[in-house]
């Protein structure tokens, strides 16, 4: 939307071992489906074995997010949990997740990055496809990733 300004969220993720029976998917704050679909293309694509496992994800404060925007940040989060190694503190993950694991543009990307960049934060991972034609703001790092592969290299370091 034209003059709104973005929200910065905090997501936090717990993926464990099911108990028993069928593992158990909870959002709250997030679309159930749009998880699993992101849960379905971390297996796929990325090789995570997460058929087994319970996952539950939440925005902080309860706010509820919709926007495909969210879907690298949400990825991240729960290989993150999964593989229990932590993100930086001062990271921001932008971008779409596609279906063949491609990291996919977003729109205002530059009002993105440049709010990141007003509340601190030091590094922020975008879709490759977002870099150029605009200015990074002092103070910020931007990295630029193709694929969730090279998302999770960024992020975790593997």
């Amino acid at each position: 939307m034209e003059g709104t300004r973005p929200v910065l969220v905090e997501l936090q993720a717990l993926i464990s071992p099911m108990g028993f029976g069928n593992p158990r998917r909870m959002a709250t704050g997030l679309d159930h489906n749009r998880v699993s679909l992101l849960m379905a293309v971390l297996e796929k694509r990325v090789g995570m074995l997460l058929q087994n496992q319970d996952a539950y994800l939440k925005v902080a404060g309860g706010v509820k997010l919709d926007e495909p925007a969210i879907d690298l940040a949400i990825a991240l989060s729960i290989a993150s949990s999964f593989r229990n190694q932590s993100t930086e503190p001062m990271d921001v993950a932008i971008g779409e997740v596609g279906l063949t694991g491609e990291i996919r543009r977003v729109s205002r990307i530059e009002q993105r990055v440049n709010e990141a960049a007003k509340l601190g934060f030091k590094r922020v991972i975008i879709p490759e496809k977002n870099l150029g034609g605009w200015t990074v703001p002092k103070g910020i790092d931007v990295v630029g990733v193709p694929t969730l592969d090279k998302a999770l290299d960024a992020a975790l370091g593997r």
